[in-house]
């Protein structure tokens, strides 16, 4: 295809393709299949990939840049974004409007009632019909330019659907809550501290430095209100002005022209009933003047305008008394304390239990076993102490004391200085077990392909597993008789589990799930301490003198090799024929070129995978390193390197491409 036919056919597909994006976010009224539509951005990234010419900023194939920024730089608002004024009450609301009438000297006005989505205020600025900037509200003066992460959303236009030399829009940028939830279980599963609510999560989400990140968060936004436009009037009233952001690709929020406070009201307990239902969390409505005539005249006070008006829904919150305070214990090891409470209705849902997070959030609020506390759903879903009422505890109680011990298994959990929690170090632990074995056969670790989370649930269900060493008693027969398994699979497994057995002394020390041991700690291990043997009879003083090991994972692996449940697991797998020594290298890996070095890998290596490289490195005597820096000695880079190759120059480092890195290594031909 001619340069000239490619750059029209590719614009036609981009129309085409931002129609159906709006018939399918904004309508809710898609005309073609997913396959179809799915078939249009594959024709056109087809054009784009031959003809990278005609790849625009705004095209569908651009959502998600490439590179992290060291941080967000911050941009004025040309309208200020102000806060609104609250009402908890229907004659709160009713005040607010007297005021207004006097204010206007009218008898009545036309009004407008919308959602008030609890999320993240953002202002988009559309040049010439594409995005060109997405700020957040920020102190309503200056805000964080994020228009690298907004252009993640799939719903937001990147280009309009009619061409307008400048608008901009502001909207609320929300975490749907079913995701939301299912996120803060997997952080919990993970150790990590998880949100306090939506709106939390969908603001740390729009300013990660990394819009990759930020892309693989499933955020939305509607858009409450156009701000300005030229090329074109601005509509007179704020309901046509949300009408034309439809027109031209965006989604608005649900909006209600009311011409009296008795139709707000009804909005208000419409959506009172209905907000269970929505995908996102909403906190009230929000009423404002329709005409903008009447909202200009109205004006505003130093912090928000007369015109509108913030109705709050009733707070989803009861009291209730804490039975007990249970340990749970999540797939990484991690202790977190849950409430188990007496029985209470909010907001439809009977609550009995609420998750405390942490050790730290327990002694901060001080919640006790028998107090009386204030309960709320969190988000509309997630149960959360709100407070405790001191008032009503009884006498006698005693703080909470976090066990350092596993409740599980009873082996020790320690809480290392400066993280949230505490953690069992038994890798065999029930709680754990699963995660533990799917680790141990990673392929960077024991590297037992076919041993995945699906069979590795069965096995645990079943009992088969109750220990890792119990992975080399597996045999064929039951095995086959797994679901999803049959003869041959059962036989391939027991090849890769026997042929583990001789698996690198440095993926035997990774793949025992030791607390910041990784792949590179393990090789480090590994050179100093060349069995397990000499590892296991190090002191943590001993283990501090190994290149890149520092005092806190020193003691992640004393205390982890000082528990027997640990060091019967290690025996264990001696004693099914897992190697405990590290193989003699040869003189050539020895005296390899990068031996020493310190080296940075970026781009793509033709025929060899980025994880490939590293171990060739490794196995050299090289240091390999993420980032560059002043320390680094060579930066290998492929095609598509990225700024890190900018930086290296920059600093001067030792610059190697692909074709001399395999020359170097003997493979180059």
């Amino acid at each position: 295809m001619r340069p000239e036919a490619a750059a029209s056919r590719a614009e036609a597909l981009r129309r085409e393709i931002w129609e159906h994006r709006k018939r399918y976010y904004v309508d809710a009224a898609p005309i073609i299949s997913d396959a179809e539509y799915d078939l249009l951005e594959k024709k056109l990234r087809d054009i784009e990939r031959v003809h990278p010419e005609v790849v625009t900023p705004d095209s569908p194939t651009q959502r998600v840049g490439a590179e992290a920024k060291g941080e967000l730089p911050t941009a004025a608002h040309a309208v200020p974004v102000l806060s609104l004024d609250n009402a908890g009450s229907l004659e709160e609301v009713r005040d607010w409007h007297g005021r207004l009438l006097r204010a206007l000297g009218r008898d009545e006005v036309p009004l407008v009632a919308e959602l008030k989505i609890d999320g993240v205020s953002v202002s988009l600025i559309y040049e010439k019909g594409s995005l060109a900037r997405a700020v957040t509200r920020g102190d309503g003066f200056t805000g964080e330019v994020v228009t690298s992460n907004i252009r993640t959303i799939e719903s937001v236009p990147l280009r309009l659907l009619e061409p307008v030399p400048f608008l901009e829009a502001r909207g609320e940028v929300y975490y749907p809550v079913e995701e939301f939830a299912a996120m803060n279980r997997q952080r919990e599963e993970a150790g990590e501290p998880p949100f306090a609510n939506p709106r939390n999560a969908a603001a740390g989400s729009i300013r990660m430095l990394d819009p990759r990140l930020a892309a693989g968060r499933p955020l939305d936004l509607l858009f409450w209100g156009l701000v300005r436009i030229e090329g074109r009037p601005l509509p007179d009233t704020h309901s046509a002005g949300l009408a034309l952001l439809r027109d031209l690709g965006f989604r608005a929020n649900p909006t209600r022209r009311c011409g009296s406070l008795e139709e707000v009201e009804a909005f208000f307990q419409e959506w009172l009933q209905k907000r269970d239902g929505l995908k996102y969390e909403v906190d009230g409505c929000v009423v404002k003047v329709d005409p903008i005539g009447l909202q200009e005249l109205a004006g505003c006070t130093a912090r928000a305008p007369r015109w509108a008006c913030a109705y709050k829904f009733p707070p989803r919150q009861a009291t209730t008394r804490v039975v007990d305070i249970v340990i749970n214990v999540t797939r990484s090891g991690a202790l977190t304390p849950t409430a188990v409470l007496e029985p209470v209705a909010i907001g439809g849902a009977i609550i009995s239990r609420s998750t405390l997070h942490n050790e730290d959030e327990v002694r901060r609020k001080d919640i006790r076993v028998g107090d009386r506390v204030l309960i709320e759903r969190g988000g509309d879903v997630i149960p959360k102490v709100v407070k405790v009422i001191l008032e009503a505890r009884p006498e006698g109680s005693g703080p909470f004391e976090m066990p350092r011990a596993c409740p599980v298994c009873g082996a020790a959990a320690p809480r290392p200085e400066g993280e949230v929690y505490a953690r069992c170090v038994n890798t065999s632990c029930p709680a754990r077990l699963r995660e533990s074995i799917l680790h141990f056969a990673r392929r960077e670790a024991m590297d037992i392909e076919g041993l995945g989370e699906a069979l590795v649930n069965q096995l645990v269900e079943k009992g088969m597993i109750r220990e890792i060493p119990d992975i080399y008693r597996l045999e064929e027969g039951r095995l086959a008789d797994l679901e999803r398994m049959g003869p041959r699979s059962a036989r391939n497994l027991v090849e890769r589990i026997e042929k583990s057995k001789t698996a690198p002394f440095d993926r035997l020390i990774h793949a025992l799930g030791i607390r910041f041991v990784g792949e590179r700690t393990a090789q480090l291990l590994a050179e100093a301490y060349p069995d397990m043997d000499g590892l296991m009879a190090a002191s943590s003083e001993d283990l501090m003198g190994v290149h890149e090991v520092g005092p806190r994972v020193a003691e992640a692996i004393r205390q982890f090799l000082d528990q027997p449940q640990n060091r019967r697991m290690i025996e264990g797998l001696r004693a099914a024929g897992v190697a405990m020594r590290a193989a003699r290298r040869g003189t050539r890996e020895r005296q390899g070129p990068f031996r020493g070095l310190t080296c940075v890998v970026t781009g793509t290596i033709p025929g060899r995978s980025r994880d490939d490289v590293k171990r060739i490195l490794q196995r050299q005597g090289a240091r390999v390193s993420e980032a560059i820096s002043r320390k680094t000695d060579v930066l290998i880079y492929g095609a598509e390197a990225g700024s890190k190759l900018h930086k290296a120059r920059a600093l001067g480092v030792r610059l190697v491409d692909a074709e001399e890195f395999l020359r170097l290594i003997g493979a180059g031909g």
